[in-house]
């Protein structure tokens, strides 16, 4: 199992933001991605906010092993030609050290930035169906024109691809069963936060059985369309199930929490880089021997 972290981009990249990507890095993280956001919940709304991409690039610069990517992209405010271009672009830069965070977006501040209507849950997914395979055109053909309902693009040059081959991986994030077709035809992973209905008011057994659930429709989805689920790599992003901080109190609670996700089929857990005074507050001396003595324990 491998562990990775979020950092959001909150700070100055030369009052701090920097010194945390190179500190995920020295700690041995696998891969630390990013919130795609414009703005993010209180207390971040009213506060310092970085964009992903340029916040990213300069990650790749400062790192030379550590993955590096998006939790999660969407279709909010992007347009697949754009990100594509800035994708091949991120992905050149760090040397094919890149993963495609993606899902179909929510309803928060993403979704009225651009002074309209929230989009309704089928209008989302609506878009992220058409948004998804585009954006997998446009990262592995030198060319593309498209004519979508939501989507287009005409004679949209993408050369010289992706350093990674075909293309850099997607991490599809998805419960339903469009997202989880997507998952199953373009992705390399799939992404889960648990099921937010239990997350305030549930239990860790009950949330575990939620996720079981979520893992067996992936397998559907994937045997659908003619594919071993097994290809997938399984991504929980933590702080969003009933146990929420608490996986952070001790090496011992993290690794029981990941043990027991790791028996439902997950290859990969993801935890925050603590934030005080936030829902992702933790005793960052414990979050550093989590980093440096959680993985030999599960391994």
């Amino acid at each position: 199992m491998r562990l990775s972290t979020v950092i959001l981009p909150y700070r100055r990249w030369h009052e701090g933001g920097r010194d945390a990507w190179l500190r995920a890095e020295q700690l041995g993280f696998h891969a630390a991605y990013t919130y795609d956001h414009l703005s993010w919940r209180v207390p971040f709304r009213d506060g310092p906010w970085f964009g992903a991409i340029p916040t990213l690039t300069a990650a790749a610069a400062a790192t030379g092993r550590m993955r590096l990517g998006t939790m999660v992209t969407s279709p909010n405010f992007r347009h697949p030609v754009p990100l594509a271009k800035e994708l091949i672009t991120l992905d050149d830069v760090s040397g094919g050290r890149v993963t495609l965070g993606i899902g179909a977006g929510g309803i928060g501040f993403d979704a009225t930035a651009l002074a309209r209507e929230p989009w309704s849950p089928r209008e989302r997914a609506d878009r992220f169906g058409e948004f998804v395979p585009l954006l997998d055109r446009l990262l592995t053909e030198g060319t593309v024109t498209h004519g979508g309902r939501f989507y287009s693009a005409h004679e949209a040059q993408n050369i010289p691809g992706c350093v990674q081959r075909p293309r850099l991986p997607f991490a599809v994030a998805a419960t339903g069963p469009r997202g989880l077709k997507l998952a199953a035809r373009h992705g390399q992973a799939w992404v889960t936060t648990g099921d937010p209905k239990l997350a305030e008011t549930g239990t860790p057994e009950e949330s575990r059985e939620a996720i079981r659930g979520q893992l067996e429709r992936l397998a559907k989805a994937c045997a659908d369309v003619g594919r071993d689920v097994a290809e997938l790599d399984k991504v929980l992003l933590t702080g969003f199930t009933p146990e929420g901080g608490t996986v952070l109190e001790s090496v011992d609670a993290f690794v029981d929490f990941a043990g027991r996700h790791r028996e439902l089929g997950f290859t990969e857990i993801v935890v925050h880089t603590p934030i005080p005074e936030t829902r992702f507050a933790a005793d960052s001396a414990v979050f550093e021997r989590i980093a440096t003595e959680a993985p030999a324990q599960l391994a």
